[in-house]
């Protein structure tokens, strides 16, 4: 691993190569990238001065072949610890302590309906349990619930899982994950029980989505549309469905690899490169409002 602060392309390059070829969900493709960045490299594209230019002309090269979003090499300001993920858990702990540990705002509108903002990402499930039980708690008496994931950038598969636990009576297979690593799958299933109350499975339940709404958020209004649980309003998502992890080849750029892909239950596929398309299309803007007209619509009828 490269370990001085020096950056040396070429050994930065071939290590994400190599990752690629080892880790990538989908090998045929790893191997393809590989090629590209090694012959791009070869041809002195890669020949600059600066981690956050080698940054940004590596993730163009990783995204030129199938699109995928969590395809990159991310460049860091401050330096990060070695370790695979690290990168991204000290970015997130910021995020973390400056937003009610991912709940940022829970508001009561007119006519019972209630407003819970996930948001800046789905932080993992040990750190954010107890914030997000107490806000889904709260809302849980609610006629009508919106869940605001327009600035939602992703995070925890098994966090999903719990807020999707509390709009379910019963428990409920979500999703399963294909990983790479050991050729194997992993099914995600609601809980059986949550710690506080739940909003429960028939009252209205509306989700916002925006360009931005990204990853795990994603998953949470996929999951949700395709069991017909929750209506989305808003903006197609951005479309990235590959868990990623991140490893730090050099102390401020961090490769990130998709290891795995989504496969919904009901759909058979996932949401990968055209995004959760909403079933109220209207500007991100725009859609707070028009999920409310709806609630109270249909709480009137």
């Amino acid at each position: 691993m490269t370990t001085s602060t020096n950056l040396v392309p070429s050994r930065i390059v071939e290590e994400t190569a190599q990752l690629l070829v080892d880790h990538y969900a989908f090998p045929e493709i790893g191997e393809r990238l590989a090629g590209l960045l090694r012959g791009r490299l070869a041809d002195g594209a890669y020949d600059v001065g600066g981690a956050a230019e080698l940054a940004r002309l590596v993730t163009a090269d990783l995204q030129s072949v199938n699109g995928d979003q969590h395809l990159g090499l991310k460049h860091h300001t401050d330096p990060v610890p070695a370790r695979k993920g690290a990168a991204a858990l000290d970015s997130i702990r910021r995020d973390f302590d400056t937003s009610l540990g991912g709940a940022p705002r829970v508001e009561l509108l007119d006519a019972g309906v209630a407003v819970l903002e996930l948001a800046p990402m789905l932080f993992p499930l040990d750190w954010t349990a107890d914030a997000l039980s107490a806000a889904l708690t709260l809302v849980s008496r609610a006629e009508a619930l919106i869940v605001d994931l327009r600035a939602n950038r992703g995070g925890d598969p098994d966090t999903v899982a719990f807020v999707c636990s509390h709009f379910l009576d019963e428990r409920t297979h979500l999703n399963t994950m294909y990983w790479r690593d050991g050729d194997r799958t992993e099914q995600s299933w609601s809980l059986p029980h949550v710690p506080g109350a739940r909003f429960g499975g028939s009252k209205p339940l509306y989700l916002l989505s925006s360009g931005q709404t990204f990853s795990a958020a994603e998953e949470l209004a996929y999951d949700l549309q395709q069991l017909g649980r929750a209506v989305v309003v808003g903006e197609a998502t951005r479309g990235g469905a590959h868990p990623r992890e991140g490893w730090t080849v050099h102390p401020h750029l961090e490769a990130s690899i998709p290891t795995g892909r989504a496969i919904n239950p009901v759909s058979g596929t996932n949401w990968e490169g055209h995004g959760v398309q909403p079933d109220v299309p209207c500007t991100a803007a725009d859609a707070l409002d028009r999920a409310h007209a709806l609630a109270r619509t249909r709480l009137a009828g």
